[in-house]
């Protein structure tokens, strides 16, 4: 029995790929999304943290800053997904997708592979992305900011003056 559209409702007619290329495609654009999503979450937790104005698009130094930390957060997925795996599924994943032309291209083809091999590969991926955002979160809350760097000297200072009393203080401010 033929269907009256000649064709598979979930599948766009003029896509002339196969289905293992079409299944590529979809957990590539899948991968890419929770990677730009994640990452991106992350960038704004850190911001408002550390009292800084939320990224904007229009920026480059806030897209240089996105793309590192996506480019940082792919490598720990490499790292931590990957160090478990078995020399037979290690063999199996693609090293090197022939259109790669940076590190990050080549991460992600990892990953397409390591989702596709792995049935257990997005519980992994939340639980790097967790860990990942956690240290992330505490990195930037201790590394000190502009003006904390600027000031951090005085605010000292101040501190110790107060905890010797009156006279100090006055000497301080007389500096």
């Amino acid at each position: 029995m033929r269907t009256p559209f000649g064709t598979s409702l979930r599948r766009d007619p003029g896509d002339a790929r196969g289905l293992k290329a079409r299944i590529d495609a979809l957990i590539l654009e899948r991968l890419e999304e929770a990677i730009d999503a994640a990452s991106l979450d992350l960038l704004v937790q850190i911001r408002r943290a550390g009292g800084r104005p939320l990224p904007v698009a229009e920026s480059s130094a806030d897209r240089e800053e996105f793309l590192a930390l996506v480019l940082a957060f792919l490598r720990r997925l490499d790292t931590a997904i990957t160090s478990g795996l078995t020399e037979d599924q290690r063999g199996r994943l693609t090293s090197r997708p022939r259109d790669a032309i940076d590190d990050a291209a080549r991460l992600i083809a990892v990953q397409v592979s390591l989702a596709k091999l792995m049935p257990d590969y997005w519980q992994r991926f939340e639980a790097v992305k967790d860990e990942f955002a956690s240290e992330q979160k505490q990195a930037w809350a201790t590394r000190p900011g502009v003006l904390r760097r600027l000031l951090g000297k005085r605010r000292s200072e101040a501190g110790q003056a107060a905890q010797k009393g009156p006279d100090a203080r006055r000497r301080m401010s007389d500096d």
